[in-house]
């Protein structure tokens, strides 16, 4: 079995996917990296190099080495090694949103995280929220038809929060209050969300032998006139993580409950990262599933898991045997 961390690809997300697959190597050691440039080209990356790059957050990744295939399904269609396993370090669209990992069932090559299905449905925010809709509470929200859908809602509501359809990371994430200028990119779809002042918890999920495992419950706490963006997130600009989050026994174990439907509502596998809002009333709603949550050295899903007491190597591991163990049942049958 060979293990190959793939990373990059071309959205906008690419930053973190490195910095998530310096992690990853570090962890695991010896073994292959590939680089998805964001213009196509695929890299074999040497591990030195990876590790050497200062900044991953901020700074573009350039490798060393010249590109080895033009693009990504040419490199699965001449994959240089046999047993390939896929631990996928990919953020954002294609990586994230099934585009991946419907190339790679087609060819029946292993890889981790959750199937291209489940993938799809989780990375559409509002497609996610519908499957989850008799299930699990959760804010109004609609599609950015135009600016009039913002106005709509915020003539129902004091203030609301616009974030893209699809993506994760926090770009492209405002709050809006009645009364305020805004601005929305027409290029990009958007999903305008009634706003729900509250605690915010972030749940993962890990697959075990003996079912899905929720992790300890994490709470970020926010700075007034901050928000949980790209800085919040990557270099605790007025943000701060706490894990295990001091809440009661029974937000604890609703929190974990909301954490568990999502991921097996919407077909996940491997793991999974739920985000949602304990209100003041202590009632909690759905916010978004992440299938490929960040897995830096800051990132949420490794802070629960060292607070459950899991190795992050040996949840890399388990995530491998587990890519491996679906790919042999997908070819018996």
């Amino acid at each position: 079995m060979t293990t190959i961390v793939l990373f990059g690809g071309p959205s906008d997300e690419r930053h973190v996917s490195v910095a998530s697959a310096q992690s990853i190597v570090r962890a695991l050691g010896t073994p292959l990296a590939w680089f998805w440039a964001p213009d196509g080209p695929v890299h074999d990356v040497a591990i030195d190099d990876l590790l050497a790059h200062q900044r991953a957050f901020e700074v573009a990744f350039q490798p060393k080495r010249p590109a080895l295939w033009p693009d990504l399904e040419q490199a699965l269609d001449t994959l240089p090694v046999d047993d390939a396993v896929f631990l996928l370090a990919l953020h954002g669209t294609i990586g994230e949103d099934g585009g991946v990992q419907k190339m790679m069932e087609k060819r029946g090559i292993a890889f981790t995280g959750s199937g291209s299905a489940a993938s799809a449905a989780a990375f559409n925010k509002a497609r996610a929220k519908e499957m989850l809709r008799d299930r699990l509470r959760m804010a109004e929200s609609r599609i950015v038809r135009g600016p009039e859908t913002v106005r709509e809602m915020l003539a129902k509501y004091d203030r609301v929060v616009l974030k893209p359809l699809a993506g994760g990371s926090s770009y492209g994430l405002a709050f809006v209050k009645r009364g305020q200028d805004f601005e929305i990119d027409s290029n990009v779809p958007y999903l305008v969300e009634q706003y729900i002042a509250g605690r915010e918890l972030t749940v993962g999920v890990v697959d075990r032998a003996d079912g899905p495992l929720a992790l300890p419950v994490l709470e970020i706490e926010v700075d007034s006139g901050f928000s949980f963006d790209y800085a919040g997130k990557y270099f605790g600009t007025g943000t701060r993580e706490i894990c295990p989050a001091h809440v009661s026994d029974l937000m604890r174990e609703t929190a974990q409950d909301v954490a568990l439907a999502a991921h097996t509502t919407l077909g996940c596998e491997g793991y999974s990262r739920t985000d949602m809002i304990a209100a003041d009333d202590e009632h909690i709603y759905f916010l978004e599933l992440n299938t490929l949550p960040g897995l830096t050295a800051s990132s949420l899903v490794p802070k629960e898991l060292r607070a459950a007491g899991i190795e992050f190597r040996d949840f890399l591991e388990r995530q491998i045997e587990l890519a491996r163990e679906r790919s042999a049942a997908d070819v018996s049958s």
